[in-house]
Order: structure tokens, then C-alpha cells, then sequence
């Protein structure tokens, strides 16, 4: 009985000690994804020229998602260390804590991503909002600022109008050199909604994956954790048993 018990024992101690250094490998992954995607969110709304457009064409929404996962980075950035902690000094208690902070954690950067995606791709709530801004500056085109607002997004971005040229024709404004190709003299065909999308798609991208990335992370490390309790309760069972 004897024997077999400290066989038993001794692999179970070999299991908590696989389960915990891995645990705690993953956690400093998360750490360092978690620092990447605070990185990468605070240079976004940091960028001028980036802000510019946005507060140029009032669509400054685009922001809510990136503040909720500037704000969910730092918090796993905390976490991690918890989870670090937790795991080689085996402690119940803390493990349970830091499950919880994984669940929330994966809920909340779920909930930033689809957020940011609201707000930075086709057919989402941001093209609305640039259709209004850029149909205000073609039906004003006649104006200095609608004017440059308007050269600065149609030469840069190879777009016209909200939709597509006809807009000037709708409103009943001249098409600007700023809509047609320098090379051929045709006007761009896309609208410069969605050209606008499609660029602001592609900054949200890589924050959209990293935020997901580190949300798997956190469900690895919670069933992980969970895993790691029950063998730490089992270990204690084992320890009591064995005394009697």
C-alpha cells in the first residue's frame, strides 16, 4: 500500500508541476501580448494624422473600441503576474481569482474587438457616419475647407465623393481634378466610404487579432488554472488521507 501510494504520488506531484510551469509560461506569453496590444492601441489614437481624418470627418467612434481594449490590455498586463504568482505558489484561492479575471478578461477584449469591427469595417456603423460627414463637404465643395478636406482625402486615398463621382453630379457640383487619375484623366470609380473603410479595416486588423489572440491565451490559462486546482485539491486529499 505504501508503495503504491508514493508511486501514485510521486506522478501526481510530476502532473502539478507540468500543469504549473506551463501555466506560468503561458502567462508571461499573455504579458507580453498583452503589452503589445497596449502598444499598439495607444499609438493608434496617439497618431495626428490619423486623429485629423477622424475628427475631420466626426468619426471619432472608431475610438470606443480602442479605449476599451487600452484599458482591458493594462488589466491582463496586472493579471499576468497574478497568474504567475498563483501558479507556482499553488495557492486555491488565488487560482480561482485569477479564473475569474480570465473569464473576464476574454469576455472584454471579445467585446472591444467587436466593438473596434463595428466601427472599422463594411457595412458597419462607420460607414453611415462618413457618408453624411463626406456628402456635407461635396455639397459645399465650393468653399475653401470642403475643398481642401475634400482634395486632401480624394488624391490621397484615390476616391470621389461619398458613393462614387455621380455624387458632384447629384449635388449638382463640378467634378474636381482631385477625382480623376493623374495617368488615364478617368474619375475614380469607388467612393471614398468605403476606400476610407478599407484603410481604417486595415489599422483595426492587427489590434482586432492581437486582442483575439490574447482572449484564446485567456481561456488556455483559465482551464488551465482549473485544471491545476483539482490537482492541488487532490494532492491535499492524498496528504490527509496518507496521515491517518
Amino acid at each position: 500500500m505504501g508503495i503504491g501510494y508514493g508511486a501514485s504520488d510521486e506522478q501526481l506531484e510530476k502532473q502539478i508541476g507540468c500543469v504549473k510551469y506551463t501555466l506560468f509560461c503561458f502567462n508571461i506569453v499573455a504579458w507580453m501580448i498583452a503589452t503589445a496590444l497596449f502598444a499598439l492601441t495607444v499609438w493608434l489614437r496617439a497618431e495626428p494624422g490619423f486623429n485629423d481624418w477622424l475628427r475631420i470627418l466626426e468619426a471619432q467612434s472608431f475610438y470606443i473600441g480602442v479605449y476599451v481594449l487600452i484599458g482591458i490590455s493594462i488589466v491582463m498586463m496586472a493579471v499576468s503576474f497574478l497568474g504567475c504568482l498563483s501558479a507556482l505558489m499553488e495557492n486555491t484561492l488565488a487560482l480561482f481569482v485569477f479564473v475569474g479575471t480570465q473569464v473576464f478578461g476574454f469576455i472584454a477584449t471579445v467585446a472591444g474587438s467587436a466593438v473596434l469591427m463595428q466601427f472599422s469595417t463594411i457595412n458597419s456603423s462607420l460607414q453611415p457616419l462618413l457618408n453624411v460627414s463626406l456628402r456635407g463637404f461635396v455639397a459645399t465643395s465650393e468653399y475653401t475647407y470642403s475643398n481642401y478636406v475634400l482634395t486632401m482625402i480624394q488624391e490621397n486615398i484615390g476616391c470621389c465623393g461619398a458613393t462614387g463621382p455621380w455624387d458632384y453630379l447629384d449635388l449638382r457640383q463640378p467634378l474636381p481634378s482631385s477625382c480623376r487619375d493623374t495617368v488615364s484623366g478617368n474619375a475614380f470609380f469607388n467612393g471614398c466610404v468605403d476606400e476610407l473603410t478599407w484603410f481604417f479595416e486595415g489599422k483595426a486588423s492587427w489590434i482586432v487579432a492581437l486582442a483575439m489572440t490574447l482572449g484564446l491565451l485567456n481561456v488556455i490559462c483559465a482551464v488551465m488554472s482549473f485544471v491545476l486546482v483539482q490537482a492541488v485539491k487532490k494532492e491535499e486529499e492524498q496528504a490527509k488521507n496518507y496521515r491517518r
